[in-house]
Order: C-alpha cells, then structure tokens, then sequence
C-alpha cells in the first residue's frame, strides 16, 4: 500500500487516539486499548515498508504517550516522585529533546562570541563583567589564587545565595519563553558571553587551567542545568508559535505543562551546583588536580546521563516493551 493511501484510510482513528490521550481522564479504558493495539499494528506496519518516513516518528512517538497513559493509570504507583523523575519527565524530554540541541547551539555560539570578542577589544571584558569585577580578579590572579572570588562569604550564605540567583536565572529563561522564545535567546546569549568572556580573561593571564578547577567544580551542572532551562523556555515559545494541530491556547497551556515538569527536575541539579559552589569550589585551588578533575567528570556525566541519554533509552525501553505485549 502507497503511503499516501495508508495515512487517509488511518488518519481519523490516530486523531481520535491523539484526542482521546489528552484527555485528563479516561472515559472509555477499553477503546482506548483497542485503538492501541490498532497503533502498535500501524506503527509496525509503517516501520516496515514506510522506514525514513516522518509517519514513523509520528506513530512511535503517541505509542510511548499511550503507552504511559494507559498502563499508568491501570496501577497505583508505589512511588510517585520516583515515577515522575524516572518515567514522565525523561519521557517528555525525549519528545521536545530537539530546543535542548538548540538550547546548547545558541550557548555554545554565544561562548564562542565572548571568546572572539575578548580576543579582538581589550575592554569588551570590562564592558560585560565591570570594572570593579575584573580588577578583582586580576587582583586574585596576582595573588596566586584565580578564583577567589568563591572564596568570599560564609559557606551557608554562599550556598542559599548562589543557589537562589541559579533558580532565578532558569526560571527567567523558562519565563521569558512566553515572549516567543526572544527572551529566552537572550538569556543563553547573555550567560554565554559572559562565560565566554570570563574564561579568557583567565587564558589571557596564563591561569585557564587553575581557573577550570574553581569555575567547572560547579559549573558543569550549573550551566547545564541553565541551558537546558533555555531549552524549555524555548520549547514554551514554540508551543505559542508553532501550535501544530491544537488550538494556540491549548497548545500554550501544554507546553507550560510540560516545562514546569523540566524545570522542577532541574532543581535538584541547580541546588547541587549551589552547595558545590558554597562549600567546595572556594577549595579549588588547593585542590589536587586529579580531584578536581573526578568532580567536574562526575558531575557533568551525571546531568548529561539524565537529560541527554536516559530519555532515548527509556523510550527505547517503553517502545519495546509496547510491541512485546
């Protein structure tokens, strides 16, 4: 059978099951799990004969919505915090893992742009981290220890105060999504120039490599944890933009959703990074390479694993799992 002519014998009754998975509720279990054993039949049929085809994705993707909101709801979850952490956000951010590309294709370019522009106008470096920030810190250089700035302030203060303008940041990226994604561009950009910007003026004075161990120790998960709050803020701006099939205030209301389920899982992350901050980086340059280095390692694997890896293998896992039963 022709594409073409499969999609319109199937179009009404994969809309009807797009429909009837949103609902909050299920009004009728079983013909809910008799259109999905007709989507498990499709979406085989397609992967065989239909293989590079977007129709493939289209079907694999509300099987694993299916699959999560009928097997879900025919059993009471042990532990509903765990399930939401280890099923329902990996699962969403599995669905939108496209804005995380993006996300980190606009931080990392905005990096790029604080490094070239550093590089090119001596007092571009001032322009974006003040006067008084960088003559500080050439002070710290000059002092033997970089990154002494960490060093300021009690543990438990640096940690609530750190970790409070962390969410405030995430938070003002996911927020500023509302304005079409514009807001949140500009969020990743900023952060990124300054990043950027601030790593050279270390590479400038001959101290990158003592500096890595005071900025990365909590940096990986801080400014990953960042980027991917961009991502949601720029999914949010394609659910007003681009609303696909829904109605544009339904598909707002989705992508709102969806983010606050990512921003809550990146909350975890963000505190880490603010204890981190608070309590060891201060320690960073006494710190013996080899340890600083198992730290940075550590924790950026663990937060890549999550929003990186984990979602395609939990998909993976529930698509099989589908056609197995």
């Amino acid at each position: 059978m022709r594409e073409v002519a499969f999609i319109k014998q199937n179009k009404e009754k994969w809309l009807r099951f797009e429909s009837a998975i949103q609902e909050k509720n299920i009004s009728n279990p079983e013909e809910l799990s008799k259109l999905y054993l007709h989507l498990i039949n499709d979406l085989a049929f397609a992967q065989t004969y239909y293989t590079k085809s977007k129709l493939v994705v289209y079907l694999n993707h509300l099987t694993i919505l299916a699959f999560q909101k009928i097997y879900k709801s025919r059993k009471e979850e042990k532990n509903r915090v765990l399930h939401f952490f280890l099923i329902d956000v990996p699962l969403i951010l599995y669905r939108y893992k496209k804005y995380i590309y993006l996300s980190f294709a606009i931080f990392g370019l905005s990096v790029g742009i604080g490094v070239l522009s550093a590089i090119f106008d001596d007092s571009f470096i001032r322009l974006i981290l003040s006067d008084g920030y960088v003559n500080k810190t050439l002070e710290n250089i000059k002092n033997g220890n970089p990154t002494a700035v960490y060093n300021s302030g009690t543990n438990w203060g640096g940690f609530i105060g750190i970790t409070f303008n962390n969410l405030y940041v995430g938070l003002k990226a996911f927020a500023f999504g509302i304005t079409g994604g514009i807001g949140t561009a500009y969020v990743l950009l900023s952060n990124g120039i300054m990043l950027g910007s601030f790593q050279y003026l270390f590479a400038k004075h001959g101290v990158f490599l003592q500096s890595l161990k005071g900025i990365w120790i909590h940096g990986a998960m801080e400014i990953f944890a960042i980027v991917i709050e961009g991502a949601v803020g720029l999914m949010l701006g394609a659910s007003i933009i681009f609303p696909k099939t829904y109605k544009r205030i339904d598909s707002f209301k989705r992508g709102m959703r969806d983010g606050i389920k990512i921003m809550i899982a990146t909350f975890p992350f963000t505190i880490a990074a603010g204890f981190l901050e608070g309590f060891v980086s201060r320690h960073g340059n006494d710190m013996p390479t080899i340890l600083a280095a198992i730290i940075i390692l550590s924790t950026l694997s663990l937060i890549s694993y999550y929003f990186l890896i984990y979602p395609n293998k939990i998909a993976r896992k529930i698509t099989s799992e589908s056609f197995a039963l």
